[in-house]
């Protein structure tokens, strides 16, 4: 599968190219073309791992093409690579180094002012929450990482926008088998996904409801049924208002329809709020609890568990600002943190962290920024986007 996914993006390129060398016949004088990336380098020391320091970079470049058509409509084209490496070691002794090219983006899309369409590799994200997120059901955002980098799925979106701001979206997922988000197992190979999601403004805010259904698989999981197709629904409802203080839901359940024990059914609960306190240049204050139950049976609550999390900013100037991440597990007591100071210079941004992390996170996130992060430690990460 990942060689035909890159087969995918080398022909993306390529047709994108084909594109490009005859533009000469179409192009007219409001068609764009540009090319950006983004590098960075980064430097760890994790006080508790085997291999304590990792020097590691990425470099994603992206190229977009747009094309303006009559009564402002937009054809537009992006393309994009994941090119990363990274070298951990201890001082003088074991090394083990890294590295890959991926495809990160390849999409292209039809938009007029009330509607778009876009296929192929690209990131989709929606929901309420900021910290703990029920529905992050397609990315694998990291909020402690200042670079939000997530891989994409492979899909077809389409959404249309009402007059009244109400927008409706569906979409079509294929050849994405990897854990996302609080997926505990892995979507079966060769099977599409589908679903879609209502949005819809109230005073003050919006109310959503969405829909998944995939099919999972229990392959490469220990101590649970060896099923290779286990048909799943997820349903969700969210919600979001600005009252002074800011205040959110994500509630998700989803049931899977082959009993796997206590996997079977899984519903998450995320409530919400932020401030920003009038102190000194402003001090935001974001607060978010996260429920989960897992069980046989729908709403058993024999297997929960509760995570608080709280992030904390603060812009010291027009130039730096310094923020905190804290998670607290309730149910075996353990605490993460992570404190960023970040600094903005002419052409390049730079990020100091200091984190700690059980060696055990399940239940937070799943994605490799985390993964590199238990432990004690301390981060350098510098970016120039050209």
């Amino acid at each position: 599968m990942k060689h035909n996914k890159r087969i995918f993006f080398c022909c993306f390129i390529l047709s994108c190219s084909k594109l490009l060398l005859a533009q000469d016949s179409i192009k007219t004088t409001s068609d764009t073309l540009v090319f950006s990336g983004q590098v960075s380098m980064v430097g760890n020391y994790n006080f508790d791992n085997p291999l304590p320091l990792q020097i590691g970079g990425r470099y994603i470049p992206t190229l977009e093409y747009d094309i303006k058509l009559p009564d402002n409509n937009l054809l537009d084209f992006e393309v994009a690579a994941n090119i990363y490496g990274s070298a951990s070691s201890r001082l003088f002794d074991t090394i083990n180094v890294m590295g890959d090219i991926q495809p990160y983006r390849a999409w292209v899309r039809y938009s007029t002012p009330q509607f778009e369409f876009r296929v192929g590799l690209q990131k989709i994200d929606f929901g309420s929450a900021t910290l703990l997120r029920p529905l992050q059901w397609f990315n694998e955002i990291d909020p402690r990482d200042p670079l939000k980098i997530t891989n994409g799925v492979y899909a077809a979106l389409g959404r249309y926008y009402f007059l009244n701001n109400a927008n409706i979206w569906l979409w079509m997922l294929y050849g994405n088998e990897k854990a996302r988000g609080f997926d505990a197992l892995q979507t079966t190979k060769n099977t599409p996904e589908f679903g879609g999601r209502i949005q819809y403004p109230t005073p003050r805010g919006e109310i959503a409801a969405s829909y998944h259904h995939r099919t999972a698989n229990t392959q490469n999981f220990l101590y649970v049924p060896n099923f290779e197709q286990i048909p799943e629904n997820r349903f969700a409802l969210d919600g979001k208002w600005d009252l002074k203080v800011g205040l959110w839901f994500e509630a998700t359940h989803l049931v899977k329809h082959k009993n796997i024990g206590i996997l079977t059914n899984q519903s998450l609960l995320n409530v919400g709020a932020d401030y920003t306190f009038g102190i000194g240049n402003g001090l935001n204050v974001v607060a978010e609890h996260l429920f989960m139950t897992l069980g046989q049976n729908a709403f058993e609550f024999d297997n929960n568990t509760n995570i608080s999390a709280s992030t904390m900013s603060y812009p010291i100037g027009l130039f730096s600002s310094i923020s905190a991440i804290f998670y607290y597990n309730w149910n075996d007591e353990s605490m993460s943190y992570f404190v960023n100071y970040s600094h903005q210079f002419k052409k390049v941004s730079a990020y100091f962290m200091a984190y700690y992390n059980p060696k055990s996170q399940q239940g937070i996130q799943q994605n490799e920024f985390t993964n590199t992060l238990s432990g004690h430690g301390i981060r350098f990460v510098f970016v120039y986007n050209h």
